[in-house]
């Protein structure tokens, strides 16, 4: 068995940073469904801003509201405005995995599968 990826939110950009808040990323449920990211899915994210990489959880953002909120003692380390990439991965034994890559815009809206 191997970790795999599944999911990934590539060019996100972050919206806000919350570091009262306990824990996760909120992200725009319709990126999280496009994606096949599940709510409570731990995720990695890396800033490709300032390259700092943090494990979280999913939270669901409204709607279309291109919401990329990282929480939590997170917001320490990527801050508004800051670009993003979102991954999830599974413990698999299938090699053949097809990933859902997920390319999105300035205003966190999806362009197209990658």
């Amino acid at each position: 068995m191997r970790w795999l990826l599944r999911s990934k939110i590539h060019n996100a950009t972050v919206t806000r940073a919350e570091v009262e808040y306990i824990g996760s990323i909120s992200i725009d449920s319709a990126l999280i469904e496009k994606a096949g990211l599940w709510v409570g899915e731990k995720v990695l994210v890396v800033d490709t801003t300032n390259g700092s990489r943090v494990e979280t959880y999913v939270i669901c953002g409204e709607r279309d509201s291109g919401e990329i909120g990282i929480n939590g003692a997170a917001a320490h380390l990527i801050r508004p405005g800051d670009g993003v990439i979102i991954m999830g991965f599974e413990l698999t034994d299938d090699p053949d995995i097809q990933p859902q890559k997920v390319l999105v815009d300035e205003n966190n809206r999806f362009v197209r599968y990658l």
